[in-house]
């Protein structure tokens, strides 16, 4: 699900993690080859992303669920 980015914080070993308008959020790593997003090393390369749109796995995990079912969290 398309979600815009609204902010950004550091996980525990420094990596930026994109907060989602719906709550969750998402790494946005910056780890040649695999991904190559250099503004993420910066305050003004992030502020420029936001409003960003990302699509959101755990909001398309949660809408695959029957309605009576709550998400596994560990």
């Amino acid at each position: 699900m398309n979600q815009p980015i609204v902010g950004f914080h550091q996980d525990d070993m420094d990596d930026w993690v994109a907060d989602l308008a719906c709550g969750h959020g998402q790494h946005v790593r910056h780890q040649p080859p695999l991904s190559f997003r250099p503004w993420v090393l910066t305050p003004e390369g992030r502020r420029a992303h936001l409003k960003t749109i990302l699509n959101c796995k755990k909001c398309d995990e949660e809408a695959r669920l029957p309605s009576q079912q709550t998400p596994y969290t560990s």
